[in-house]
């Protein structure tokens, strides 16, 4: 993990990789729970049994599932030590390039690709994220990641 002291030297890492994050276990449990979350049960996700024969041979988690983990795989690649405050403020650029069967593990490779002030105390960053699937040469998603941190006054 990255950790930055505060805003000003995250802003002096615009251009620059992170190392890569841990690998986490996506699990047929939190496949089922992201679909009872958002009312997606397509079949591909959520029966196994139907699953073996399709495309795939097994479940694959949501592509949205894997988005949303973005913002917890970019927590275990850096933190700013001053933040009091971190909010998530959009994607630019998301696609799915490949699946993510059950049981697979992923992890994130992250490059700050802009760093702007917006308050005294307060910085909109861009990170291009890249989730990657452990075996696999293709990403599961890409996205470019905004979001606003917010430091302790004082």
């Amino acid at each position: 993990m990255t950790v930055f002291k505060n805003l000003a030297e995250l802003s002096t890492f615009v251009g620059k990789e992170l190392e890569p994050g841990t690998w986490r276990l996506v699990t047929q449990t939190m496949i089922d729970e992201f679909a009872s979350a958002t009312g997606d049960h397509q079949w591909i996700h959520v029966d196994p049994e139907r699953a073996a024969h399709g495309p795939y041979k097994t479940t694959i988690a949501h592509g949205f599932l894997t988005l949303s983990l973005v913002s917890v795989l970019l927590q275990d690649v850096y933190q700013v030590a001053s933040s009091r405050m971190g909010i998530n403020y959009g994607l630019d650029r998301v696609r799915f390039p490949s699946p993510v069967p059950v049981d697979a593990r992923v992890r994130v490779r992250a490059t700050l690709s802009s760093f702007d002030w917006i308050a005294p105390d307060g910085a909109q960053i861009s990170w291009n994220a890249t989730v990657e699937r452990e075996g696999s040469d293709k990403p599961a998603c890409v996205a470019q990641t905004v979001s606003r941190i917010f430091e302790r006054q004082g």
